[in-house]
């Protein structure tokens, strides 16, 4: 059977909604994730437990669930309904900011969590300022951070419940990589959807190999 890959306008105009969407929602939402994550860390006050148990409950939500709640937010009559945001590329990336922050906060935390003390014990001892004990953290959990933006960029290139429920999938506008593979193998074009697939794959070993190679720089093992 002959399935040759193809990129096509329709398919290139795909990638780049994709690429543009995940990137965005990416760095939103680590940025927020990771700084609530430290913050989370940081201070001590009365129902924090309660707090990081919900944060670790919102890793796990289903992403149709968020989805549905950023589709109530949004529509016309909702609280944010002003933005017009319903079914448009800045709605997706909304719903993926969503989506990630629970999980690059509580993954931060996780790590923060067994490494901050010790770093803060220590530049204590060497006489380091709060901002040179800051930038020793940064510098000393740099490489967890960097996993939690690669994981952030996994989530939001792979979905599809949350961004065919805000987005529509409307051609031209919010079909993304995932949508439009579920949408074309439903019509019969493989060729398309194989092409969406391959690059899907492409970019996720792409991802991985760069995880792979800071990882073997930071610890000088072997990369697998």
């Amino acid at each position: 059977m002959n399935l040759p890959i193809e990129f096509t306008p329709e398919i290139l105009g795909i990638i780049e909604v994709t690429m543009r969407m995940s990137l965005a929602s990416t760095v939103i939402g680590s940025v927020i994730g990771i700084a609530l994550g430290l913050l989370l860390e940081r201070v001590n006050f009365p129902g924090k437990l309660i707090v990081v148990r919900l944060c670790r409950t919102l890793m796990g939500t289903p992403p149709v669930v968020v989805g549905l709640v950023v589709f109530l937010l949004l529509m016309r009559r909702g609280p944010l309904g002003f933005f017009g945001w319903l079914f448009t590329v800045p709605g997706m990336i909304f719903a993926q900011v969503a989506i990630i922050i629970p999980i690059a906060c509580g993954m931060t935390y996780s790590y923060a969590v067994r490494s901050a003390p010790q770093l803060r014990a220590f530049a204590k001892t060497m006489g380091a300022n709060a901002m040179q004990t800051r930038l020793l953290m940064i510098k000393e959990m740099s490489g967890e951070m960097y996993f939690v933006v690669i994981t952030a960029f996994g989530r939001a290139i792979s979905e599809v419940g949350s961004v065919m429920i805000v987005g529509g999938n409307i051609q031209g506008n919010t079909r993304v990589m995932t949508t439009a593979i579920t949408l074309m193998l439903n019509m019969g074009r493989f060729n398309e959807a194989i092409t969406l697939g391959v690059m899907l794959i492409m970019i996720s070993f792409l991802l991985q190999s760069l995880a792979g190679f800071f990882h073997k720089e930071r610890e000088g093992g072997e990369n697998f």
